[in-house]
């Protein structure tokens, strides 16, 4: 899993692709976290995201950096916990300005029965599952 945050950390923006209804959604995304052995992300509970994330958490996210591309498959679960908001916003303070732990807004998912698959035309895919 720690490639897995390093490479989309390194890539700095990913695009997390969601379903509403039968139309498929993809949006950039740029908060990451390993937070207790899971990896996070973050965004508002106001967001239409959120929305289709809460209606079907299957996900898939894209990134690609230095010629490598990553798709990560898994169920987003969301972490009602305050500490787990919490340690989303310390590591990335710029979204203070917009969020707080205690908000009711800021909203915390963590990937879960997730495979990323690394590839490159230069070498064969690697997989690793968390």
């Amino acid at each position: 899993m720690q490639k897995v945050y390093d490479f989309l950390k390194a890539a700095e923006t990913y695009y997390l692709a969601t379903v509403e209804g039968d139309q498929p959604r993809v949006r950039p995304f740029g908060t990451v976290l390993v937070y207790e052995g899971k990896l996070y992300i973050q965004t508002g509970k106001v967001k239409p995201v959120s929305k289709q994330i809460e209606a079907n958490g299957k996900v898939e996210i894209c990134a690609m950096k230095g010629g490598e591309w990553i798709r990560v498959t898994g169920t987003l679960v969301e972490d009602d916990r305050i500490e787990a908001r919490q340690a989303m916003l310390d590591a990335y303070p710029s979204l203070q300005a917009m969020y707080k732990a205690d908000d009711g807004n800021t909203v915390v998912y963590y990937l879960k029965d997730a495979v990323a698959v690394i590839s490159a035309f230069t070498h064969a895919p690697e997989t690793i599952k968390f």
